[in-house]
């Protein structure tokens, strides 16, 4: 399982949200770049970059704060927040980013997201963000009928790279990752899955490991914190 240390980036900076709430907005690194380059020289193979201004506007914001992050590294970055049409996806793919993160486009232009992971083969994940099983868009603002299930199964064979699914009602909460749910998500589907949201321990990570045959994990108020250590947490996922 790869470990996804996450950047949120609200106004230039990078932030921690509780539950998706904007106004609850914690800044960590008043320089993104800087963080990219602490994340990298600890070992992570991928970054996880959300633009959070972006997802709410519904289209790039922290554009410059994202050039800063591919210039500051080499490993491969992943990026979601406001990317809801072709000339954005074939943008920010054609300037570096290795894959981007589709929401709620997914649910609003599935036939885009087919579309787009056709033109670029792994490299278009989707992002289910769920709240009481149904999927939220619109940067989490608006509630869907559409359960995170219905959602994954839409994109089956359809050459997605991955699925980013999050719990929001665990995100930046730090009580724990929505295990089962995660699970039940990965085993219910062929595409790889990687789970966001309530990370809080090196024994959240275990927990995933064991339930589930997952991709990843995104992990971001822990690492800030503290509460985990990135090169432990690699080890930890890295072990047979």
């Amino acid at each position: 399982m790869i470990l996804y240390p996450a950047i949120d980036l609200k106004d230039g900076v990078c932030v921690r949200l509780l539950r998706g709430e904007m106004a609850a907005a914690t800044v960590f690194n008043d320089d993104p770049a800087d963080q990219a380059r602490a994340f990298t020289a600890a070992g992570c193979a991928w970054i996880h970059v959300v633009d959070l201004n972006g997802a709410f506007a519904g289209e790039p914001v922290n554009g410059d704060a994202v050039a800063a992050i591919l210039d500051a590294v080499s490993v491969p970055v992943q990026l979601g927040g406001g990317i809801r049409d072709r000339a954005t996806i074939d943008d920010w793919l054609g300037r570096g980013i290795a894959r981007v993160v589709l929401g709620t486009a997914a649910v609003r232009d599935p036939a885009l997201v087919e579309d787009a992971a056709r033109a670029w083969p792994g490299q278009i994940a989707v992002g289910i963000d769920a709240r009481d099983g149904r999927v939220a868009v619109e940067g989490w603002a608006e509630t869907s009928e559409m359960t995170a299930l219905d959602l994954a199964r839409r994109f089956e064979d359809s050459g997605v790279a991955a699925i980013v699914y999050t719990d929001i009602d665990r995100d930046g909460a730090m009580s724990g990752p929505n295990v089962a749910a995660t699970a039940a998500l990965a085993q219910a589907v062929t595409i790889p899955v990687i789970a966001s949201g309530g990370v809080a321990s090196l024994d959240d990570l275990r927990a995933l490991k064991a339930a589930a045959a997952l991709d990843g994990v995104i992990s971001g108020r822990a690492l800030y914190d503290g509460r985990i250590d990135l090169g432990e947490a690699i080890a930890v996922l890295a072990a047979d």
